[in-house]
């Protein structure tokens, strides 16, 4: 069995006991910064080659520690479907199923400042059979504009309908509203709770995703959303790379006030040392360390390994991300 399904399983089971923690690794840049999904290799300052990008996926299903490497469909083509990465592993892989307007972040593009528009490259014949998975990532984006939104459900269900016939799972990410002076002022964490439990609502269990994943907006929201509806499963995304404390903290808070899944992409692959550092998350999601002592244990790693870290320990031991309470 794989972890994911475990984890599901004792979730379901004890809602309010259960200590499980489902942790993943984005790595489906590729499919919204294009030649800057890669990233830039720390030691070199290089920027690193698609190949170089999938090796990192490699070493990190081999290392065990995340629940699921979520990839584009090319590249999850290359290595579930073709090289046979995940058969023994107790890692789930997946792919993101939709691709909306607002996470093409191209090179000098306006597109994530325009209302968000729903669309899909893949199709889910397409994620089941080339890309080789049963589990995709679907993103809504509300704008709080009627027809920007039901458009946006529209195409979800949609996808919900298809994806039930042809065997898809899915977990759900819904993110802030992207335009500016946009809606839920002041209370965001509030309105995507509330949009949601909405949506959710009107979704028999057989199209209900595995689990949540939102921005974190402190722990009064994840509070509230976790408090609903045990069942629902919420969990955060990372966001930008910020420093090392800002990444263990918000995955510690997020835990400590009710999350029980959690998503890094640009966190871990803009780290020094990205298996050290999926190491360290792991730990502070199963509750063995700290966020402060997982900072100061990482660097010391670091020392170890001959890796210089790209902020002395008393900067990267700084909260720069701030989350309404």
């Amino acid at each position: 069995m794989k972890s994911l399904d475990a984890k599901l399983a004792n979730l379901h089971a004890d809602p309010g006991g259960a200590r499980d923690f489902i942790l993943a690794d984005a790595k489906d840049a590729d499919m919204a910064f294009g030649l800057a999904a890669t990233g830039v290799d720390p030691v070199t300052g290089a920027r690193r080659s698609l190949a170089d990008f999938r090796d990192q996926i490699r070493e990190i299903v081999r290392q065990g520690l995340v629940d699921i490497m979520l990839m584009s469909v090319s590249t999850s083509e290359r290595l579930t479907f073709e090289e046979r990465l995940f058969d023994g592993s107790p890692i789930t892989p997946a792919v993101r199923a939709n691709d909306m307007t607002d996470i093409h972040m191209l090179a000098g593009a306006a597109y994530p400042q325009q209302p968000p528009r729903p669309f899909r490259t893949a199709t889910i014949e397409e994620i089941t059979g080339a890309a080789g998975v049963d589990l995709g990532l679907y993103s809504v984006t509300p704008a709080n504009d009627a027809e920007l939104d039901v458009a946006a459900l529209q195409a979800y269900r949609d996808f919900r309908l298809e994806a039930e016939r042809e065997g898809l799972r899915h977990f759900l990410e819904v993110f802030a509203p992207n335009l500016p002076g946009g809606p839920a002022r002041p209370d965001p964490g509030r309105f995507l709770n509330d949009f949601v439990a909405r949506t959710l609502a009107g979704i028999p269990s057989a199209g209900r995703p595995l689990f949540l994943k939102l921005p974190y907006h402190g722990p009064r929201a994840m509070e509230e959303l976790a408090a609903y509806d045990p069942h629902l499963i919420p969990g955060v995304l990372g966001g930008s790379s910020g420093t090392t404390y800002d990444a263990f903290f918000l995955l510690e808070d997020a835990r400590r006030h009710g999350a029980r899944a959690a998503m890094f992409g640009r966190k871990i692959k803009d780290s020094e040392h990205p298996l050290t550092f999926v190491r360290h998350l792991r730990a502070i999601a199963d509750g063995q360390i700290d966020a402060g002592e997982a900072c100061r244990v990482y660097h010391a790693d670091l020392g170890a390994l001959g890796i210089r870290p790209r902020r002395p320990l008393d900067e990267d031991m700084q909260l720069t991300e701030r989350w309404s309470s």
